[in-house]
């Protein structure tokens, strides 16, 4: 680092005063310039060295992974780096996220990321989607200010990013209703029929518990496929579900007697015990192999393939509103069956504080979002007031 007594005399003509000039111009842009505090030597290092604070959690990583991947290759389309991103870039940049093109070169179907015909988006994303990838942008471009890999972070210029920013909806809105979830609970339970083999039966088990699990212990996916057979246990009683869940937070949920029938039911499917023992490690999920665990994406793949063979199954069906259901059904994600298990609950009367420590949120206004009774209410209360005179009893 230069200090005075390093700084070069100028001599008194003016050629020299030019020179001074210069000389102060690269030193006050060293001064500015950020200085590595990371060991990268480009901006895909510099991003793995952020993803790798989130090694702990499989899930977040996978996502920070896509979105920072997303933003990553667009920069590298428009011939930037992440040092030269700047605040007009991301008003481009989110109407790229909803409407990425060419479509050939950016949307595709599901594949193996080692595959040619791989892209970095299913489909252009939602008002919602795009304002979660903003955030989790943010906070990329925050951590790699503090290890000076970049000097500034756009994303603090952008006059409205509160609005942008802000990831807290007033409600949750991806969840199944009541009567959609009754049904898909009541197909879910139909046995294989005719002279059904052990893979089907053990298929039609693994099932019913997957969507058993999610539904009554409202689990992230993540916690879902890292949960052991030891993680439930008997207390003084009652049964529990012990879990390691979002940034390595223990948490004890309780377990409902209908979820500890199903996994009965499964463990005797298995070969074991119908209860749970303090001593078997094995997971939970598994393959049909009754050994190997689940990963996050079979996990994944599983709910969405059932997602769509229901919707199917009730677009065979003849009945007002059976084709919004199953559009539903093929819209939904494995996460909004955690959002269905938070929604019902409390629709049940289930007390916002016990919901947030089933939910294992660190704020109650995140748990709130689930509470949709008000909106019942004011629904109700303006039913009245219209134009036309309508016949009352």
């Amino acid at each position: 680092m230069l200090n005075n007594r390093d700084m070069p005399v100028a001599p008194a003509d003016g050629k020299a005063d030019r020179k001074e000039g210069v000389w102060l111009l690269a030193h006050e842009a060293a001064l500015s310039a950020p200085r590595k505090r990371i060991a990268a030597g480009s901006d895909a290092e510099a991003i793995n060295a952020w993803l790798a604070e989130y090694r702990g959690s499989t899930q977040t990583w996978r996502t920070y992974r896509k979105e920072a991947e997303r933003l990553l290759l667009w920069l590298q389309s428009q011939g930037l780096g992440l040092r030269e991103l700047r605040r007009d870039h991301l008003a481009h940049f989110d109407t790229f996220l909803a409407d990425p093109r060419p479509k050939d070169q950016w949307i595709g179907p599901p594949r193996p990321r080692n595959h040619p015909g791989w892209r970095p988006f299913r489909q252009p994303l939602s008002a919602s989607s795009r304002r979660q990838s903003l955030v989790i942008l943010q906070g990329l471009c925050s951590w790699l200010v503090e290890a000076g890999w970049i000097d500034h972070n756009p994303f603090r210029l952008m006059r409205d990013k509160r609005r942008r920013l802000n990831n807290r909806q007033m409600s949750i809105e991806r969840y199944l209703e009541r009567p959609l979830w009754e049904w898909l609970w009541q197909w879910l339970e139909r046995p294989p029929a005719g002279e059904a083999s052990r893979r089907e039966w053990m298929l039609w088990q693994r099932r019913r518990l997957i969507f058993a699990f999610a539904y009554l212990l409202a689990p992230r996916i993540s916690e879902m496929v890292t949960a052991r057979m030891s993680d439930f246990i008997h207390r003084e009683g009652y049964w529990w579900w012990q879990v390691v869940g979002k940034g390595g937070k223990w948490a004890r949920v309780p377990v409902p007697p209908d979820m500890l029938e199903l996994l009965g039911e499964w463990r005797t499917m298995l070969g074991a015990s119908a209860q749970p023992q303090p001593e078997d490690d094995s997971p939970v999920l598994r393959s049909l192999n009754g050994q190997r665990g689940l990963s996050d994406n079979q996990l994944y793949r599983l709910i969405k393939a059932t997602f769509v063979t229901a919707a199917q199954a009730l677009e065979a069906q003849a009945g007002e509103g059976t084709q919004h259901m199953a559009n539903v059904l093929r819209r939904a994600s494995p996460h909004w069956l955690r959002h269905t298990a938070i929604t019902h609950q409390a629709q049940n009367g289930v007390e916002l504080r016990y919901l947030a420590k089933t939910a294992r949120h660190a704020r109650l206004d995140t748990t709130a979002r689930y509470l949709h009774a008000e909106a019942e209410e004011w629904q109700r209360q303006l039913s009245g007031h219209g134009v036309r005179r309508r016949d009352r009893e």
